[in-house]
């Protein structure tokens, strides 16, 4: 089996590259990237022959097509996702490779799911959003979902730090999720509401505890109600261990700075060189997600609890291996484009023993409401 991981020198695509060479007989890794010195050095670090390099130019599709082919499945860890998605899936098809990636922008997975019936006439499985949220998060909603019945609500919660993750694709997808209008699910069909609404405060396991939320742009809203029918409620709602960053994201697009992608692309490479000189959270610099599943069991009214913290570089980079060598491995029956929760794709308990066999961590609460 050969898997190549695009973007796979970031924080996340290493992880991922690391975690294949590490838990899977995989044949092959490639890493592709553009910046091919950070290519070598990082399969120079790993230390195993079945690494290989492979520069790739992301902004030309003839150049992705090209890298693609030879391989079993494609790896999509290049963000950001709102620029990269769509592109990336377009050349996996083009090149007949099935692909999964960690998409966590709610209109790049809109972009790409219509592309579902051409995948299927393909023969081939498009894996969007396989990361930490989404990705960890869908099939927790999943396991939660198939466990209860009459669900009515799912809401899913992430948290995070500036100190844990310092790759220029998270401060671009940070300024892009506050900015604008966002997707979520409320009396059964989805709506846009303003991006930074909705604040709550949400305790999260330690060392992260009590973490302000706001409703943000992810594709859990856009892809749940896809594959769990009957749901009236599910939204998504995320924030920083540091609060102030959020206020300072909200005066940046009040201002009008992240108002296109260019401008958010300036605003994000400034935002890098000047964060590390700003205060983090030296003890919550770790990211987690909790989500909150409410339906029935034999007459009472159930919530089941999912929650999990760990690095973010762990949360997103190690979801994407298994779901990249489960793809090779043919476990995944379902052709087409869909999300990790959808009918015939993952298998949430498989999934989640693969989390534990990394060291992973999910905790269960259950109540009763």
């Amino acid at each position: 089996m050969k898997i190549i991981v695009l973007g796979g020198t970031g924080d996340m695509g290493s992880a991922t590259v690391q975690d294949l060479l590490e838990f899977t007989d995989v044949q092959q890794v490639t890493v592709a990237a553009r910046n091919i010195t950070a290519a070598k050095k990082l399969v120079s670090t790993l230390g195993d022959a079945r690494a290989v390099v492979q520069k790739v130019d992301a902004t030309s599709h003839a150049d992705l097509v090209r890298a693609m082919q030879g391989h079993d499945v494609a790896a999509g860890a290049l963000g950001p996702f709102y620029r990269f998605e769509r592109p990336l899936v377009e050349a996996a098809l083009s090149a007949g490779v099935d692909y999964v990636s960690i998409c966590d922008d709610h209109d790049a997975v809109q972009s790409v799911l219509p592309l579902d019936q051409t995948a299927t006439a393909k023969g081939l499985r498009i894996i969007t959003g396989l990361g930490w949220t989404p990705g960890i998060t869908n099939m927790l909603a999943r396991k939660g979902y198939d466990e209860l019945g009459d669900v009515e609500k799912i809401h899913i919660y992430w948290a995070g730090s500036a100190g844990d993750s310092t790759g220029p694709a998270v401060i671009l997808h940070t300024l892009h999720i506050f900015t604008g209008k966002v997707t979520t699910f409320q009396d059964g069909k989805q709506m846009e509401i303003q991006a930074g609404t909705g604040k709550e405060n949400i305790n999260f396991p330690a060392p992260l505890g009590s973490i302000t939320v706001f409703h943000l742009g992810h594709p859990e809203p856009v892809t749940l109600p896809r594959y769990l029918p009957g749901i009236q409620e599910i939204s998504l709602k995320g924030g920083l261990a540091e609060n102030y960053l959020h206020n300072l994201a909200k005066i940046m697009v009040s201002l009008g700075l992240t108002s296109n992608a260019s401008r958010i692309r300036k605003l994000g490479f400034l935002l890098k060189k000047i964060l590390p000189f700003l205060p983090t959270s030296k003890k919550r610099r770790l990211s987690g997600a909790r989500v909150d599943i409410t339906g029935m069991r034999k007459g009472r009214k159930i919530c089941i609890s999912y929650t999990t913290v760990d690095h973010m570089r762990r949360l997103t980079g190690i979801p994407l291996s298994i779901g990249a060598y489960m793809l090779g491995r043919g476990e995944i029956d379902r052709l087409g484009v869909f999300g990790p929760e959808a009918e015939g794709a993952l298998d949430a308990d498989h999934f989640l023993q693969e989390l534990a066999r990394r060291d992973i961590k999910i905790e269960r609460q259950e109540t009763e409401v």
